[in-house]
């Protein structure tokens, strides 16, 4: 995530500040009038079916989308548009009483089971941060009904929609200060027994350039059998998004 905000802001900044200009007077029509939804969708990761010993905070468990997304008309006025697109997902999972996942050498180098996190960097430590992240490339397409069907980029709209997605890179992460008051940040990469790919449905409604959105996936986070507990459990994601062109 640290790597594309830089690229992020290279490539927005020009086009907020024409969005500006265009007309200051209206911050939903000072949208840039160019052929595409950028969108940067906030919210929370929740696991769906899962064991309760899998259970996560909800607050640190986030998910970032950065989407683009460009139109097909399907006949003029007619209020519907097929929009398909690409972009990142950026999710992470905060484990409830500090548990985090490791490789699980009974299963393999491809698995994961859930530990203690004093089981792996010794007892009388403090955590502060305990993560995982599970970074896709998506591919999402959608259709979008717009009320408002002499100008798309203005009024109500409602879209229904799939993604698949490819996982690209898995870590955890722990912050943590041993008994002698030294502070260390461990960051570890692996498969984890997650699944390369992901799928699933999602719906977003929304006014000028602001949406809210949900996402259920339909395959399950891990392998089967490669995963803490034998879990079949799958993604559920929700939030808000601005549609920053």
């Amino acid at each position: 995530m640290k790597r594309l905000i830089p690229i992020l802001f290279v490539f927005v900044l020009p086009l907020s500040v024409y969005a500006q200009k265009a007309d200051i007077t209206n911050p939903l029509k000072g949208r840039p009038d160019l052929k595409g939804d950028l969108f940067l969708d906030f919210g929370f990761n929740m696991l769906n079916n899962r064991p309760e010993e899998m259970n996560s905070r909800f607050f640190p468990s986030k998910t970032v989308n950065i989407y683009f997304q460009r139109p097909i008309n399907l006949g003029e006025k007619s209020g519907f548009t097929l929009n398909p697109g690409i972009g990142f997902g950026l999710d992470k999972l905060a484990f409830k009483n500090d548990m985090m996942l490791v490789n699980d050498p009974d299963k393999g180098t491809n698995s994961s089971m859930l530990v203690d996190v004093d089981d792996v960097y010794g007892e009388g430590i403090s955590i502060e941060k305990n993560t995982t992240a599970l970074n896709y490339i998506d591919v999402p397409i959608e259709l979008r009904y717009h009320f408002n069907r002499s100008d798309y980029q203005q009024g109500f709209r409602i879209a229904l929609g799939g993604k698949v997605g490819m996982l690209y890179e898995a870590h955890t992460k722990v912050k943590y200060t041993d008994a002698d008051g030294l502070t260390q940040k461990v960051k570890t990469s692996g498969d984890l027994g997650l699944n390369k790919f992901r799928y699933g449905v999602y719906t977003r409604v929304g006014l000028g350039g602001f949406n809210l959105w949900a996402y259920y996936g339909l395959n399950e986070v891990f392998k089967t059998g490669q995963g803490p507990f034998e879990t079949e459990t799958k993604q559920f994601n929700f939030g808000m998004s601005v549609a920053l062109f």
